[in-house]
């Protein structure tokens, strides 16, 4: 069996080690004996009408102060020799990544990308949640500030978003006392989503994620106090937590589509009774949720994947 896959991601020296949910994909990948290519997304062309890359074999340790090192120098390889190549290069979701997808696209069957890059391209994380409008807070889009100003005078408390960024850049919450339109024009070169404020925020954004279209865990993440953006990266807090709210709804929603597009590793994030964005690019949160909750995802990831794949 080919037992080599490649990684297309961002800098590995600059991960965080105690978030990152690609270095738990990778490690669980080299305990199974498969030989890991690591890649950066500049390093994916075609030449002579093959997809290469140019990258590393790499080896990987559960060390903070040493997690990797090169096995070889940077080399060219054809990633049609590889089983399974991952995209797990994070936003912003700009023409460079989809680009990205377009070039993947070209590999033949036998390689399998995960998540399928036509998939992805399509499945843009906040323009996704529309296809499932039964479950969303009053939202517009728009880069139209007399419009959004309308809105918040409907809905009293707003939230601002960037369509395409990550990690909460950009988010805003506005009252009607705070609006503040030259702080939005900084972000209204594209339209940018506007939702009407979820109070039960203080409980937390539940981070749920899928494989394979099948639920296997959540994990809250609480904002600090007196703060609005829940994501790791913006301070969150994870805690544990069970299926509330109308979670178990929007799971069985939301996971057979899933898995029709072939988007086999999902984060959606719900706040409430609402949710609020679908992460189809690089999703995270599965350490968190091994922690809380004595898992190993990263094992049933790769159970589950080697028999889609029929591997085992």
């Amino acid at each position: 069996m080919n037992k080599k896959i490649a990684i297309q991601m961002d800098p590995i020296e600059k991960i965080d080690y105690e978030f990152d949910t690609s270095f738990l994909i990778a490690y669980e990948a080299q305990e199974r004996g498969y030989e890991i290519f690591y890649y950066n997304p500049e390093n994916l062309f075609i030449h002579d009408n093959i997809v290469k890359a140019k990258g590393n074999f790499i080896k990987l340790y559960l060390n903070e102060k040493k997690y990797f090192e090169y096995l070889s120098n940077e080399i060219i390889l054809n990633l049609s020799d590889f089983i399974f190549v991952f995209l797990r290069q994070d936003p912003p979701f700009d023409m460079n990544y989809i680009t990205s997808t377009y070039i993947l696209d070209l590999l033949p069957d036998s390689t399998h990308v995960i998540n399928n890059p036509t998939a992805v391209r399509n499945s843009t994380e906040k323009l996704y949640t529309f296809n499932f409008k039964e479950f969303m807070a009053p939202t517009i889009v728009s880069k139209d500030l007399d419009h959004i100003e309308e809105f918040l005078n409907l809905h009293k408390v707003i939230i601002t978003k960037p369509l395409y960024g990550n990690g909460g850049i950009g988010i805003h919450k506005f009252t009607k006392e705070s609006f503040n339109r030259e702080k939005l024009k900084s972000y209204l070169n594209l339209p940018i989503m506007i939702q009407k404020f979820i109070k039960e925020i203080n409980l937390g954004d539940r981070r749920i994620i899928f494989i394979d279209g099948d639920y296997v865990g959540s994990v809250s993440r609480v904002p600090q106090v007196g703060e609005v953006k829940a994501n790791f990266h913006a301070g969150g807090t994870p805690r544990k937590t069970e299926l509330v709210f109308r979670d178990k709804e929007i799971i069985d929603k939301l996971g057979p589509e899933f898995r029709k597009k072939n988007l086999f590793f999902v984060g959606i994030d719900v706040i409430g009774d609402y949710l609020t964005e679908i992460n189809v690019t690089s999703p995270t949160g599965i350490k968190q949720v091994n922690i809380l909750n004595n898992e190993k995802l990263e094992i049933l990831f790769w159970d589950k994947l080697e028999a889609k794949y029929k591997l085992v």
